[in-house]
């Protein structure tokens, strides 16, 4: 039971609110915004004129050790695909993200079938 009481005692944040009031959030927020600039997949840019914007939103995720110790707040900036249109948007936004364990995966499948 005590691993059950840990996790009722940090809850995750469900809004930008919550979180920027907790600055173990707000530095998780910061690391993800760094991440996004240093890698260049995120810049700001002004809002074109008459043009439909896929909003996005901040997710938050206690990451836990076996332990159910902390080991670190992560938080994710994340488009709101929802919010694209049929015609206008769908090929502008979606970006395919794959791990590196799948393409290898995926090679050794094609050399062992030749």
């Amino acid at each position: 039971m005590q691993g059950f009481s840990a996790v009722l005692n940090t809850p995750e944040p469900t809004s930008y609110t919550q979180a920027v009031s907790d600055p173990q959030w707000r530095a998780a927020m910061g690391r993800e915004f760094d991440s996004l600039m240093i890698n260049g997949t995120w810049s700001l840019c002004p809002r074109p004129f008459a043009k439909h914007i896929v909003r996005n939103k901040w997710v938050y995720k206690v990451k836990r050790r076996p332990d159910d110790n902390i080991e670190l707040s992560k938080a994710r900036l994340v488009a709101k695909g929802y919010d694209q249109k049929s015609g206008v948007d769908y090929h502008e936004t979606f970006s395919l993200v794959i791990k590196p364990t799948t393409i290898h995966l995926i090679l050794a499948i094609v050399v062992h079938f030749h």
